[in-house]
């Protein structure tokens, strides 16, 4: 344990490329929470039911499945500072496609714009992640991950400002309490509204595709090592190692199921809320709820970070995931301003998970953690999946002539929005079962 405290998490040596590739960890916070409100942005604009808005988020987090490991096979052929500049070329395009989006006023062009993006940041989680593994010693990699993880939240956090104060409070389709109202105005008036708030919504993702240029020019200039982790082996060879290790294969279903978890527990909070202000003569403001979990996600990452010097990282993993379930459990079967805190408090739990379910499944791998980082990376698809899942339960009143089914047959007085949360909740269920197992490996091991 005390030569464990002596191991630098970031040797000295490393430090300046360690903080330019850590810089790039904000920026896909940043992307991922500037999206997440959009989706019930574009429900009002474009008139919308939930499983179609949340056609966003498909399309947002599909693009990791598509790009992961083409940007893995990259990385092995070039370096990943290479990797890096491509990222951020695919991120700045498509945030800039959303000019001409916006002038076409076509929800589809929209999502090509946010796929690009997604390419964009396939490849730079692909090749940071990794990368932030390799600069020091194998033993605080999971810490190190964990580090460099810390600062995605503060790029999340000022997406949801912008997303707040920039976009939602800007845009006229808030005005009015559903989209129908929008409908009663006339084409005329309802098409003027649409104009005007697809500009808004446009402008921030505009902006930081300039600003994603601006990244490029800056760590293309930056000297990042060629760093390696141990043999070269053909990719049949890596393969045929990566696969062996049910440690990493688990580690990526765990993934996908967390990922999922997270963008459905951070998406629905909008429409938890919007569900709570009906009737409500005094409504409150979903951004300010998104914003505080989010506060309190990244508060207790810093937090765990340091944490994770006396406690194994899998055992963590296992009594956060658990906490987070039973949180999930809260929000079925609790209604009104309780319901709303229960989901906002697994995000104090969810904090930890994405860079400890990674620093687990590729710890001891070596050279193949850039190939195997792939499957990682494209587990993120659980986000583009598992949230649509839980659009069609919310709009499954909805189907049947308007009746909440959920309310009134299947659950007794739980509302469908409330019992979509059993998704997240098996979700992470599966996480804590991950945890244990990596927790039993980890202590047969050493």
């Amino acid at each position: 344990m005390n030569k464990f405290k002596k191991i630098p998490v970031v040797p000295k040596e490393l430090l300046v490329p360690f903080i330019a590739a850590t810089s790039i960890f904000a920026l896909w916070g940043f992307a991922n929470d500037l999206t997440n409100p959009m989706v019930a942005a574009f429900k009002k604009v474009m008139i919308l039911s939930n499983k179609e808005a949340y056609n966003v988020q498909f399309a947002f987090y599909f693009g990791y499945g598509v790009m992961a490991i083409p940007a893995a096979l990259f990385i092995r052929r070039f370096s990943y500072k290479s990797g890096i500049l491509v990222g951020l070329a695919l991120y700045a395009l498509g945030a800039v496609l959303f000019y001409p989006a916006a002038l076409e006023g076509n929800y589809t062009y929209f999502l090509i714009s946010l796929f690009v993006i997604t390419c964009g940041l396939g490849f730079l989680e692909t090749t940071s992640n990794p990368l932030i593994l390799s600069m020091g010693d194998p033993s605080t990699s999971t810490q190190r991950l964990n580090l460099a993880q810390s600062f995605n939240p503060i790029g999340s956090l000022t997406g949801m400002m912008i997303a707040k104060f920039v976009v939602l409070d800007r845009i006229l389709s808030s005005d009015y309490e559903n989209s129908s109202e929008i409908i009663t105005l006339g084409k005329e008036k309802a098409a003027e509204i649409k104009v005007h708030d697809l500009d808004v919504i446009s402008t921030p993702y505009i902006a930081v595709g300039i600003f994603v240029a601006l990244v490029f020019v800056i760590i293309w200039k930056t000297n990042i090592p060629k760093m390696t982790m141990g043999e070269h082996l053909t990719i049949k060879e890596s393969l045929q190692r990566i696969f062996k290790s049910k440690t990493y294969v688990f580690g990526v279903i765990a993934q996908t199921f967390y990922v999922g978890a997270q963008i459905m527990c951070w998406t629905a909070i909008f429409q938890l809320v919007e569900y709570i202000n009906i009737g409500n003569e005094n409504p409150i403001d979903g951004t300010f709820w998104n914003i505080g979990a989010m506060v309190l996600f990244v508060t207790t990452r810093f937090i765990g970070t340091a944490v994770m010097r006396k406690i194994n990282p899998a055992k963590m993993l296992a009594i956060f995931a658990i906490a987070a379930a039973f949180l999930c459990l809260g929000v079925v079967l609790t209604t009104g301003i309780t319901s709303l805190i229960c989901l906002v408090l697994v995000s104090v739990f969810m904090s930890i998970m994405f860079p400890t379910i990674y620093g687990l499944a590729l710890k001891d791998m070596g050279e193949e953690a850039k190939l195997a980082s792939s499957g990682l990376i494209m587990a993120i698809v659980g986000g583009a999946f598992l949230p649509k899942i839980q659009a069609v339960i919310m709009d499954f009143g909805d189907t049947i002539k308007g009746e909440e089914v959920f309310g009134d047959v299947i659950t007794g007085n739980i509302t469908e929005i409330h019992f979509s949360f059993i998704l997240p909740m098996l979700c992470l269920i599966i996480v804590g079962f991950y945890g244990l197992y990596a927790y039993k490996v980890n202590k047969k091991t050493t």
